[in-house]
């Protein structure tokens, strides 16, 4: 489906399952059909020609057709649906209905093929009457030309992404910022020193929030605390100070987004903690004066010497908030620098310093922004360049004096046209949530495909499918990746302000989503908004049965933080496909007792925010579910006991189940499954459960937790069940540790399916390493969470073979070292990029003469495997086999067993042998005294410093045995 064709695409499929016999048509009525998906096609075929033109260069004649038959092409799909769902989707679950409940079920079929009948007639004569238009007004001959057809990109968006966004341009203006921040405080005495604010200002997409960041990340560990919080244009200030306190001190401030407080209270609570405190706090994106005016209550002037940074649009606004620093537009050099590594020639464009004119024109064009240059060489990537001139004079600049925003928008604007026809709708979707949300990954795609945006392919699944065209946004920088911080997943994106701006409003022109907010002002006609989506809105605004009466077309409702106090009026939307409430608050609770009722419902998802809520038994009458998401937001805070309704075992269609209640007995009748995820311990019958799991052969995802003790039965039965799912491609368990016997697990011949991408089992405790985690068995296995009692170094080197490893936690009680690692070594850990383990790290160049290194992984308890070494001073980055692309290590440091001086070793524990390193993380024992830990902190810091990547240090102090990694 795309924005331009509507539901033509998904009309003709539906037409023809209405010939098939057991629907039992008119011979009339099937001749007429037969004719409909005919001239559908024709239809069709013209609208995909019309979706590769930019709207704004479509003749207006041309533009009102398509919309025509756009709107026709949704009515008849409901028309079509609505038959379908009446005639196969009976809502008597039993197998033992009344004699007079299967005559109603009867009548009420015949009376849906009278209907429909009538209904196809109707849908005759509307298309009849849009083929006329076509011809009366010549349609295809005023068609203009598609502009060029879409680009390949290039598929290496994680090192990219990261490389233009944080590297190129960005050390001068840290530098000046620094500076700034630290003007008449050149002493290193923190006390006695005024608080200092400095807000950057600029243009959207000029960089700010990277700039800020970037200075952060630098300076944060030397304050007391530190927190970054971005809010927006549509806040919400009780959660802006929530979430203040919880970056100052997320361990005594783990619950505060529970807690019921007001402005008031949070700003006394605020300022009560940082009274005392050396702060950094950035605040992100502030929009209004008077948003700051209220920022700043809560700030205290200690004479601590603080500092606060700000970023904003508005000048206004950076005038009311402290000193000014104008975040300039890249310089020409720098901007060429960008724009030639996004498209990786930089070695033959940009180091020759001989850009052709097209270039320098692109970039003029630019004008230095980061987000324009980067969609620019996006736009271009994989084009040949005898094309850039056809791409450049189609961009639209029509003036000279355009302002830099506007160019920005226009070649966003171009690059969407860019955009295949599924893309653009995929694209355009993101308008529905609201600006700087977190949009998670999976829901996402989940959604796309209950809209019917994504066709499947022979042979691919569709969320496979969905993940590719996901995949491509982010190559195309149209939207922002969020990793995952311990494993370097992309599971969440963020849509940039300018591309969420340019996305409502092409939205809202094509008429595809309405948007109600707080800050977002639309007047779309009711009888036609098909697309439903309220963002931070309050009870009077929204939900009412004016809203619902007046918009009898609604397919599609989402409301984001949000405050209801009605009933749910939104249940009365019968064409709902699909439905999603997430962070909102329910003033008279949820209630959900006509759920059953949306008989065209595909996508389910309700995450509350301090509610809760009750699934009826009707939900089994939801014949068409592809997706049930009922996990609560913070579910350790509320009752969430109970079972999901028995009736959940009819969803025959349920691909993706997420819940954090108990499973009902016979889940596994459920054998469309892919995703299966049952979270915080609410597993009822586990021996059943996991006997059941053998049935659901679609499964590519399974997470569950339980807190019930596992015996050696269930244990066999999770494991012959696992070795029925061979398309099973993530697992992640949490529990109540199993201890699983090895010996006993490869005596029943358990292998591993080879398509394993993800293995979670952090609390399956394995008394040695399983043989089938190697490299011939998983291939594939990128992230792996492990937890091994007895381990060597033979076993350890298994591991660091695994060819695609990216990822791992490692938990061991043994003392193991990798001897003799050289830098022409290339199996050991060759892409991990992130790696956690509770026991300490050092790595070791036993023999200057002799450049192989050493990994040593001691638990604190055995003898040390290392020696206390002298201070390297240069400790410059050498080569190494070890782990080369690393860029996360967290380990702890047991201080009270160490011997020597704590520094030496800290100091010492060979960063230099991991040339990718950014981040160092873990936990330092408290069980010594505050000066020895101080010199374990100061030595670790120390190394982090002089490392030629200047790594963030984020290690904290904890009691021994207290570490925990997720």
């Amino acid at each position: 489906m795309s924005v331009v064709t509507g539901a033509l695409g998904s009309l003709a499929p539906k037409l023809l399952q209405l010939l098939q016999g057991e629907y039992k048509l008119q011979k009339g009525v099937r001749k007429q059909v037969q004719s409909l998906s005919r001239e559908l096609d024709s239809i069709y075929a013209f609208l995909h020609k019309v979706s590769d033109v930019p709207w704004d260069r479509l003749d207006e004649q041309v533009k009102l057709w398509a919309c025509e038959v756009r709107e026709a092409s949704y009515d008849m799909e409901d028309v079509l649906d609505t038959f379908l769902v009446c005639v196969d989707g009976g809502k008597n679950n039993s197998d033992s209905s009344s004699l007079m409940t299967k005559l109603g079920e009867l009548f009420s079929k015949a009376k849906a093929r009278h209907c429909i009948a009538a209904k196809i007639m109707d849908i005759t004569k509307r298309l009849e009457e849009v083929a006329n238009n076509r011809q009366k007004y010549k349609l295809d001959e005023i068609m203009c030309k598609p502009l060029a057809g879409t680009s390949t990109i290039d598929p290496r968006l994680k090192a990219m992404y990261k490389e233009v966004t944080q590297l190129i341009g960005v050390d001068k203006s840290s530098d000046e910022l620094i500076s700034l921040l630290n003007q008449s405080q050149q002493d290193h005495d923190a006390s006695n020193k005024k608080m200092k604010t400095v807000s950057v200002v600029g243009v959207g997409g000029l960089g700010k929030t990277t700039l800020a960041k970037a200075v952060y990340d630098k300076l944060k560990s030397q304050y007391d605390c530190g927190a970054f919080v971005s809010i927006g244009r549509d806040h919400d200030l009780v959660k802006v100070f929530k979430d203040i306190l919880f970056h100052l001190d997320s361990e005594n401030h783990k619950d505060i987004h529970n807690t019921e407080r007001g402005v008031e209270l949070l700003i006394h609570q605020l300022r009560e903690f940082l009274k005392k405190k050396r702060y950094f706090i950035v605040i992100d994106d502030v929009w209004e004066v008077r948003t700051w005016e209220a920022i700043e209550l809560a700030l205290v002037e200690n004479n601590h010497g603080s500092k606060v940074i700000t970023t904003t649009r508005n000048v206004e606004v950076a005038n009311a908030s402290g000193e000014v620093y104008k975040l300039k537009q890249l310089s020409y050099d720098d901007s060429m620098k960008l724009f030639y590594t996004r498209l990786s020639t930089a070695d033959r464009k940009f180091l020759d310093n001989h850009p052709d004119d097209i270039s320098e024109k692109i970039l003029k064009k630019c004008a230095g922004i980061p987000l324009a240059i980067i969609t620019m060489a996006s736009l271009l990537a994989g084009k040949p360049e005898c094309e850039w001139s056809m791409v450049y004079n189609s961009i639209g600049f029509h003036t000279t004096d355009n302002r830099e925003a506007e160019d920005t928008m226009t070649i966003l604007s171009f690059s969407y046209y860019d955009l295949p026809p599924h893309l653009r709708t995929c694209l355009l979707y993101l308008s529905t949530y609201p600006e700087d949300y977190e949009i998670e990954k999976d829901s996402l795609i989940w959604k796309w495909i209950a809209e019917g945006f994504i066709d499947g392919k022979q042979g691919t699944r569709l969320f496979e499918l969905g993940e590719r065209y996901f995949n491509d946004l982010i190559n195309r920088s149209l939207i922002q990746p969020v990793e995952n911080w311990w494993n370097g997943r992309v599971e969440r994106c963020r849509v940039h302000d300018m591309v969420l701006d340019l996305m409502r409003k092409l939205s809202s022109d094509e008429t595809f989503i309405t948007i109600l907010g707080d800050n977002v002002e639309e007047t779309p006609a009711p009888s036609n908004v098909r697309r439903l989506a309220n963002q931070n809105r309050i009870a009077e605004h929204i939900n009412s049965e004016t809203m619902v009466t007046g918009m009898p077309k609604v397919r599609s409702y989402t409301a984001f933080n949000c405050f209801i106090d009605s009933r749910d009026q939104f249940l009365r939307f019968k064409l709902l496909r699909v439905l999603d409430i997430v962070d909102c608050s329910f003033e008279k609770g949820c209630h959900l007792e006509h759920l059953g009722d949306l008989l065209h419902l595909r996508y389910l998802r309700i995450r509350l925010n301090g509610s809760s809520f009750e699934l009826p038994m009707q939900i089994g009458n939801l014949k068409l579910l592809q997706t049930l998401d009922v996990r609560q937001k913070f579910p350790q805070t509320l009752d969430v006991q109970g079972t999901l309704p028995a009736s959940i075992v009819h969803l025959t269609e349920l691909v993706r189940l997420c819940a954090d209640k108990k499973v009902p007995d016979g889940i596994g009748k459920l054998v469309s499954l892919e995703e299966l995820i049952i979270l915080d311990g609410f597993i009822d019958k586990p021996k059943r459960f996991f006997k059941e799991l053998a049935s659901l052969r679609e499964l590519r995802v399974l997470q569950f937790c339980t807190d019930d003790g596992l015996d050696e039965s269930m244990l066999g039965d999770f494991m012959e069940s696992l070795s029925n799912l061979q398309k099973i491609q993530h697992i992640d368990v949490e529990c109540l540790a199993w201890y699983a016997d090895t010996a006993m697990w490869e005596a029943a011949g358990f292998v591993l399916p080879r398509s394993l991408h993800y293995l979670g089992w952090r609390l399956i405790i394995f008394s040695k390493l399983p043989s089938c985690i190697n490299s011939t068995c998983l291939p594939n296995l990128a992230y792996l969470k492990l937890y091994v009692i007895t381990m060597d170094e033979q076993d350890l080197k298994l591991l660091a073979r695994l060819p695609a490893l990216c990822s791992l936690y490692l938990k061991t009680e043994s003392t193991v070292t990798a001897s003799n690692i050289n830098s022409s070594d290339r199996s050991f850990f060759q892409k991990l990029t992130h790696f956690q383990t509770d026991q300490m790290v050092q790595f070791e160049q036993p023999d200057k003469e002799d450049t192989s290194v050493s990994l040593h992984m001691w638990n604190g308890k055995d003898a040390m495997p290392f020696a206390s070494r002298k201070s390297n001073d240069s400790r410059k980055v050498v080569p190494s086999g070890v782990m080369p692309n690393l860029e996360m290590l967290c380990f702890g440091v047991c201080l009270w067993t160490l011997k020597g001086n704590y520094s030496d070793y800290c100091g010492n524990i060979g960063l230099e042998y991991l040339p990718s390193l950014r981040e160092l993380r873990g936990c330092i024992n408290r069980d010594v005294t505050v000066t020895d830990s101080d010199a374990a902190f100061a030595a670790l810091t120390d190394a982090c410093n002089v490392h030629p990547n200047h790594p963030t240090f984020d290690m904290h102090e904890c009691y021994y045995g207290t570490l925990r990694i997720l």
